[in-house]
């Protein structure tokens, strides 16, 4: 499963986003550390099911008149403070947290109103594009630490006459999430010494800022959009970075009348329907919400997520099914599975995501929606719906 993980300075936010997407039960507090174990949960991204080509809709849990909605990880640890790649705050232990992460959500406080250390200070006071490369610069710190801490194995395997640096630094690198392409493409972009003896730190923390940037690329959430100064979000969307205006108490606010029956809301819509009653106190406070979705687009929760997942990650949606005329599993249930590959995946590659057996059987594929057999050198697309056929099968 895909993993997204939260991150930024205490109070910023992350887990009221955390608890906003995932509707788990979490500490949620104003003040440093909150979380200290990491949280693990499920969210999902959102796209179009396919049943929205056919007369009926398929009713799975997870598809909502035709929107879909696609599990995914979230990851929500502890704030990160200044110094944390030296140990300081609950720094080591956050930034091993991310190690598994295909993906951070960085979440600002665009209101300003926490300072460098994640301590309250008035809205405004703090200027939150200070924050803007603080996640990346700590974690490629602490990535470069460990290079340095370790390069004295690359330098004994130097030594050996059929040395590969590339296999030397992605045994290094595994445990980041790296793979030897990874390391690869990465290395093919560097100007580096032959010898891993001459390598200088600067060689090092290049290094391992490039594959922070290919492994753990970052979506800015700049969070607590609606009582930030309009500028501040302004200022945060000219950074170099995907930012994506958000209010996860408003999102949370939204969740829970849903749950409760008090309103009709999907996460990700741009508007809510109330249906159910309300005090004067709760329709007030509903309503500024919906002013800030109407200049956002939403709360910005889901847009952040998919941004991720479709964005940065460059992901799409398939859909395997057994029967290619009703779109269903073995059991009758239509387009029961949906599954995130990346962009420019073929047939093989979603049967070996359904199961490793279904991979290694793979004899052919059937597109269902144009009912015909494609090549395994066909690109899938978003929202394809396709039979796999193989002996495992």
């Amino acid at each position: 499963m895909i993993s997204i993980a939260l991150a930024g300075k205490p109070n910023a936010g992350k887990s009221t986003l955390y608890t906003a997407a995932t509707m788990a039960d979490v500490d949620v507090g104003n003040y440093p550390f909150t979380t200290i174990d990491p949280n693990r949960g499920v969210t999902h991204v959102r796209t179009d099911c396919p049943c929205v080509d056919r007369e009926e809709r398929c009713g799975d849990e997870d598809c909502h008149d035709g929107t879909r909605y696609v599990p995914v990880e979230l990851l929500d640890v502890a704030g990160l403070v200044p110094g944390a790649h030296e140990g300081k705050g609950l720094g080591n232990q956050f930034l091993d947290a991310l190690t598994d992460a295909d993906v951070i959500l960085q979440v600002v406080d665009a209101a300003g109103a926490t300072n460098a250390e994640g301590e309250p200070v008035e809205v405004g006071e703090y200027d939150p594009v200070e924050e803007v490369d603080f996640v990346e610069a700590e974690m490629d710190a602490w990535l470069a630490g460990i290079l340095d801490r370790n390069w004295e194995s690359v330098e004994r395997k130097s030594r050996s006459p059929d040395f590969d640096i590339e296999e030397a630094l992605t045994d290094l690198l595994t445990g980041f999430g790296a793979t030897e392409h990874d390391v690869t493409i990465v290395l093919r972009g560097l100007e580096y010494p032959d010898d891993p003896i001459q390598w200088s730190d600067e060689d090092r923390e290049v290094l391992a800022a490039e594959i922070r940037a290919r492994t753990k690329p970052i979506v800015l959430v700049a969070n607590k959009a609606d009582i930030a100064p309009p500028e501040n979000v302004e200022r945060l969307r000219e950074t170099d970075k995907p930012v994506i205006p958000a209010t996860a108490d408003g999102e949370l606010a939204l969740r829970r009348a849903a749950e409760a029956g008090a309103i009709e809301y999907d996460p990700g819509d741009g508007d809510f329907e109330v249906v159910g009653d309300l005090s004067d106190q709760q329709e007030q406070g509903l309503e500024r919400i919906r002013e800030v979705m109407e200049e956002f687009g939403g709360t910005g929760v889901q847009a952040a997520l998919n941004e991720a997942v479709y964005g940065l990650l460059d992901l799409i949606t398939a859909f395997p099914v057994q029967n290619e005329t009703h779109w269903t599993d073995a059991k009758g249930n239509v387009l029961p599975d949906a599954f995130l590959l990346p962009s420019g995946s073929g047939p093989r590659d979603l049967a070996y995501a359904v199961h490793t057996d279904i991979g290694d059987g793979y004899l052919h594929a059937v597109d269902a929606r144009a009912d015909r057999r494609i090549g395994e050198d066909t690109e899938l697309e978003e929202g394809d719906v396709i039979k796999i056929v193989s002996t495992a099968s």
